[in-house]
């Protein structure tokens, strides 16, 4: 049993170093493929029971797997969705399949990186039908409550839809003084118009005159202006909202805003200092200041300074470009200048990275071996960040498979050789009996 043993033995050594010469094959193939990982095989030997006569070989047992947590150096590329991890943690994509399908049946995988561009309907996705998934943002950028544990949440990213966009004003902050002569017994009275301009919800540039007209009583100061709100939008003649503003002239809080009386459809806040208007496209906040505060409008002995007047919203924007940045938010830039956050890519990771399974063009599936899947914010946990203008090398060193090639091609003919060395053996067994 023993010759038996040791030629079984050669035959399993043979087919060992066969499966690792096709891995290495296998790297060498796929050196220059970007986000490639590197296959290894693992040899571990077999025992059997001895007996005290003589000794039975067990053989060699081969077990072959991706190194899929090891992480390739990152290049960089001129194509703004290139993107790659940088550190631990995969990217969501699914296949063409998937694109249409309901996220309960769509078929998630993850892969370390990928050249991504946009398909005939705006679907980001690779050369080889991979299509990225992330976390769609609403208007203001905000993801909201999504499931970690699962793709239920993930879609198939799409920029067709915001090829053009416009972004309505919501707010207006207000940093002017008005001067404290104005309210003086025998002052003119005159008025001081300031134009805003504003974008509504079709982009279009529109106007809002606030003009502020002081109170000139018959002596002293009367520290007192009224403000009065016109759209270009409505009715420019009509006032859309009123203000009654008293300033303090204390030596504590001299300038400083006292009170606020709004009416005519204004609505004034006390607690944080913005007045609300009603215009055709929605609602407007305007920051005026809060009793007390030095922000916002002021009343000091200076001319009338609007020095700083800031407000949201951007006219209609042609879309430029989308760029990820280091927390996975895909951000469309538009040619006004106006950025939009239109998903967040998470980072999916699992405990066990080497026990996913490996599928065509460096993708990789859940599997029971692997663990759950928890898909994390780039950069936070043990996940690295997403990496925009970037692609992964492939994990194979090429000097190092030619030196297991080399190993390979010895192990292999020494096996042989025992293969050939226990024919020559039973042919001499066999010649015993003539």
């Amino acid at each position: 049993m023993s010759i038996s043993s040791a030629l079984n033995a050669g035959v399993m050594g043979l087919n060992s170093n066969s499966s690792r010469l096709s891995t290495i094959s296998d790297n060498i193939a796929n050196s220059s493929t970007y986000g490639y990982k590197r296959s290894q095989v693992d040899f571990s030997s077999m025992v059997l029971d001895q007996q005290s006569s003589a000794y039975a070989a067990g053989g060699v047992r081969v077990n072959a797997f991706k190194d899929i947590s090891a992480t390739g150096s990152l290049i960089s590329t001129g194509n703004a969705t290139d993107m790659a991890v940088s550190g631990r943690g995969l990217l969501p994509v699914t296949d063409g399949t998937g694109v249409g399908s309901l996220a309960s049946e769509r078929s998630l995988m993850l892969t370390p990186t990928g050249s991504f561009y946009a398909d005939q309907n705006g679907n980001l996705r690779t050369q080889s039908g991979l299509f990225l998934l992330g976390w769609p943002a609403t208007t203001d950028g905000e993801i909201g409550n999504v499931s970690r544990n699962s793709g239920i949440n993930l879609e198939p990213v799409n920029i067709s839809a915001s090829q053009y966009t416009a972004s309505p004003t919501e707010s207006i902050d207000l940093g002017i003084n008005l001067p404290v002569d104005a309210t003086e017994a025998g002052a003119p009275g005159d008025s001081y118009p300031l134009p805003i301009e504003y974008f509504d919800n079709l982009g279009r540039a529109q106007t809002l005159t606030l003009e502020f007209t002081p109170s000139v009583p018959g002596s002293g100061y009367s520290n007192e202006w009224t403000v009065q709100a016109f759209d270009s939008a409505g009715n420019p003649a009509a006032s859309i909202g009123d203000l009654d503003i008293t300033f303090d002239d204390s030596p504590a809080n001299g300038g400083r805003i006292q009170s606020v009386n709004a009416t005519n459809g204004a609505s004034y806040d006390s607690s944080n200092g913005r007045v609300t208007l009603n215009m055709p496209h929605g609602p407007i906040e305007i920051y005026i200041g809060r009793p007390n505060d030095s922000s916002g409008i002021t009343q000091l002995s200076a001319p009338f300074s609007p020095t700083a007047v800031t407000k949201n919203g951007a006219p209609i924007g042609d879309l430029q470009s989308v760029e990820i940045d280091d927390d996975g938010y895909l951000k469309a830039i538009y040619n006004t200048g106006f950025r939009r956050t239109l998903y967040q890519i998470p980072v999916g990771d699992v405990p066990n990275m080497n026990g996913l399974k490996s599928l065509d063009s460096q993708a990789y599936s859940v599997s029971a071996e692997s663990g759950n899947l928890y898909l994390w914010d780039a950069g936070s946990g043990p996940v690295g960040t997403v990496s925009g203008y970037s692609l992964m090398e492939s994990t194979t060193d090429i000097a190092s498979e030619l030196t297991d090639l080399i190993e390979t091609q010895r192990a292999y003919s020494s096996n042989a050789k025992i293969v050939q060395t226990v024919d020559e053996m039973l042919q001499e067994t066999t010649n015993l009996k003539r």
